[in-house]
C-alpha cells in the first residue's frame, strides 16, 4: 500500500490522498471560475482512477455542494447572482435530480450504466464545446472591431441577444416573470422550470452539479451576462447537487471521506476562481469553458475506447488529458490572477 493511499470503505477500495486533493483544487478553480460545479470533471476522473460508476456520480456531489458555498457567497459580494432566478430553478431541478438518481439505479441493476453515461458526457460535452467555439469566433470578432463599442456593452448579453432567447422571449404563455438583476423583462416561467428539470435531471444521471450546461444555457437560451450567468448558476448547482447528495447517500453511493479530503482542496480553489473572474471578460470566459469542455469529452472517449479494447494505455491516456487540461487551466486562470493583481498593486502605489 502506497503511504499516501487510504482504504475509502463505502467504495471499498485504496485511493490517493495526493490525487484526491489535486483534483479538488482543480475542481475548486474552474468551478469559481466558470459557474460549474465541476462534476463533468469529478465523475470521468474518480472513475478512471478506480471508482465504480456509481459511487463516482453520488460522491462527487457531496464535494460539490461544499465547494459552491464558498463560490456563491464570493460571486453574491462581486454582485453576479440573480437570486430570484436562482431559487425559482430550485423547484424543478430538485424533481429532475431525483429522476435521474433512480433511472441510474435502475440502469445499474439491468446493465453496464458506467458505458451509458460516458456516452452522455462525450455527446454533451463536445456539442457544447464546438458551438461555443463556433459562437466566439463568428461573434467575438465583431465586438473587437466596433470601435464605437464600449467593452461593457460587447460582454453584456440582453434579452434578444441570440436569435434563440429572442424567440424564447417572445413566447407568452402566462404567468410571465421578470428577472431585473439580469435585465430579462418578461419570460414564461415555464421556460425557466422546463430548462431546470432537464439540467437537475442530468445533474442526478450524470453526477454533475448541472453548471457545464446550465451556463450556456443561460447565457444563450435565457440571455444572461456571462459573468451573471456564472453567479446565478452556482445557486442553482449548489441546491441540486445537495438534494443529490442527500438521496444518492440514501441510496449508499456517497464516499463522504473521499468527498470530504476534495472538499479541503476545492475550498481553496473555488475562492481563487471567483475572483480571476472579474479579470476576463465575458467572450474569454466563454472561449476557455469551450476549450475545458472539449477537453474533457476526448478524455470521456479515451476511457471508453479502453472500456471496449481493454488496452491500459487508453485508461492512462485518458487520465492524462483531463487532469491535464484541468491544471493547464487552472494554471492559466491562477496565472491571469496573479499578473492582474500585481498590477492592480502597481497602480495603487502610484497613485
Amino acid at each position: 500500500m502506497n503511504i499516501f493511499n487510504i482504504y475509502l470503505p463505502v467504495a471499498g477500495i485504496e485511493f490517493s490522498v495526493l490525487l484526491l486533493i489535486l483534483i479538488g483544487f482543480c475542481v475548486g478553480v474552474l468551478g469559481g471560475f466558470f459557474g460549474v460545479g465541476g462534476g463533468w470533471m469529478i465523475t470521468p476522473a474518480l472513475n478512471i482512477f478506480g471508482f465504480h460508476m456509481a459511487f463516482a456520480i453520488g460522491t462527487p456531489l457531496a464535494d460539490i455542494f461544499g465547494q459552491s458555498i464558498g463560490a456563491v457567497r464570493k460571486h453574491h459580494r462581486m454582485g453576479n447572482v440573480d437570486w430570484k432566478l436562482g431559487f425559482v430553478s430550485i423547484i424543478s431541478s430538485v424533481i429532475g435530480v431525483e429522476i435521474g438518481s433512480r433511472v441510474i439505479l435502475e440502469m445499474e441493476k439491468v446493465g453496464d450504466v458506467g458505458s451509458v453515461v460516458r456516452w452522455c458526457y462525450i455527446v454533451l460535452l463536445s456539442a457544447l464545446g464546438s458551438y461555443m467555439m463556433y459562437d466566439y469566433f463568428s461573434t467575438h470578432p465583431r465586438h473587437k472591431g466596433s470601435a464605437d463599442v464600449s467593452s461593457k456593452s460587447a460582454e453584456k448579453i440582453r434579452p434578444g441577444g441570440t436569435k434563440v432567447s429572442e424567440k424564447l422571449h417572445r413566447i407568452n404563455l402566462p404567468p410571465m416573470i421578470s428577472f431585473p438583476a439580469s435585465g430579462i423583462q418578461g419570460v414564461s416561467v415555464w421556460i425557466i422550470l422546463l430548462v431546470f428539470l432537464i439540467t437537475g435531471f442530468l445533474s442526478g444521471f450524470m453526477g454533475v452539479g448541472g453548471g457545464f450546461i446550465i451556463l450556456p444555457v443561460l447565457v444563450y437560451l435565457i440571455g444572461l451576462p456571462t459573468t451573471i450567468a456564472v453567479g446565478t448558476s452556482l445557486v442553482t448547482v449548489l441546491f441540486t447537487a445537495a438534494y443529490g447528495c442527500f438521496t444518492y447517500a440514501l441510496k449508499g453511493r456517497v464516499e463522504l471521506l473521499a468527498a470530504f479530503i476534495m472538499l479541503i482542496g476545492a475550498s481553496i480553489g473555488a475562492q481563487v476562481g471567483a475572483t480571476a473572474i472579474k479579470y476576463i471578460k465575458g467572450y474569454g470566459i466563454r472561449l476557455l469553458f469551450a476549450i475545458m469542455v472539449i477537453f474533457a469529452s476526448l478524455s470521456v472517449l479515451t476511457e471508453q475506447f479502453y472500456k471496449m479494447a481493454g488496452k491500459h494505455i487508453f485508461q492512462q491516456l485518458a487520465g492524462i488529458v483531463l487532469m491535464g487540461t484541468a491544471l493547464a487551466m487552472s494554471a492559466l486562470i491562477i496565472g491571469k490572477l496573479t499578473l492582474e493583481s500585481r498590477k492592480d498593486g502597481t497602480s495603487s502605489r502610484q497613485n
